[in-house]
């Protein structure tokens, strides 16, 4: 089975701030993107890794992340102008001998080897899935005055987060007709459930966080420090 890994990490950051954009942030001594790419490579489920970057930045990023870490990618790709056209264009550049794609943000550093396994593992079963956890909050739909117009069953609500698995021509034939539909989504599972494949549900976890603000990044500081201290 060919496991290809498409990381997206072409976004401009804008809602962090900052001159720096945050992939190349330091986090615990290494920039926040190598945690991601290093979780990818040590779960030994991936064969191809493309990483796709803000067109030009390839240089940057091999020098100021991958070569300090220690690491490398198999691909660079130029990203689109949001996320779903750049997993796209990774999609493009994937071997056509793929049977298996990951998505995963490059923006999610804490992401486990182990959970990458047990999402391509149910993907490789069922041919989708996703990373996700339960919903603790209780969820309100607002009319278009800002009144409650529902609120939806808790024990029914999973956050998603990524990695999200699928096989290869699924998800291939999910952004192409997503593309020919003008749909833009906001994760490539529902791109896949739109043409009627099932998902499944891989229980993920609250230390599985993306790295959006500042306080996301000092959290995912305490965490991954705490995972150091204990050996993880």
């Amino acid at each position: 089975m060919h496991v290809t890994a498409i990381v997206p990490a072409a976004g401009s950051g804008s809602r962090f701030g900052g001159a720096v954009p945050k992939q190349y942030l330091t986090l615990c001594g290494l920039p926040l993107l190598a945690w991601t790419l290093k979780a990818l490579a040590a779960s030994g489920r991936v064969d191809c890794l493309i990483l796709v970057t803000p067109p030009g930045q390839e240089a940057r990023c091999r020098e100021e992340i991958l070569r300090p870490s220690g690491l490398d990618v198999d691909l660079f790709v130029s990203g689109g102008a949001d996320r779903q056209a750049s997993v796209c264009a990774g999609l493009a550049a994937a071997p056509a001998a793929t049977e298996i794609i990951v998505v995963h943000d490059g923006a999610r550093p804490l992401v486990t080897p182990e959970l990458v396994r047990a999402a391509v593992d149910a993907a490789a079963a069922g041919g989708g899935a996703v990373v996700a956890v339960p919903v603790t909050d209780t969820i309100k739909v607002a009319d278009p005055e800002g009144r409650v117009a529902e609120t939806l069953p808790r024990g029914r609500l999973w956050a998603a987060q990524t990695p999200q698995v699928f096989r290869a021509d699924w998800l291939r034939e999910a952004h192409a007709r997503a593309l020919a539909d003008g749909y833009r989504g906001t994760d490539d599972s529902v791109l896949v459930e739109r043409l009627g494949h099932p998902v499944r549900l891989v229980p993920g976890s609250p230390e599985n966080l993306k790295v959006t603000t500042t306080t996301d990044l000092a959290q995912a500081e305490r965490i991954l420090r705490t995972r150091m201290t204990n050996g993880d």
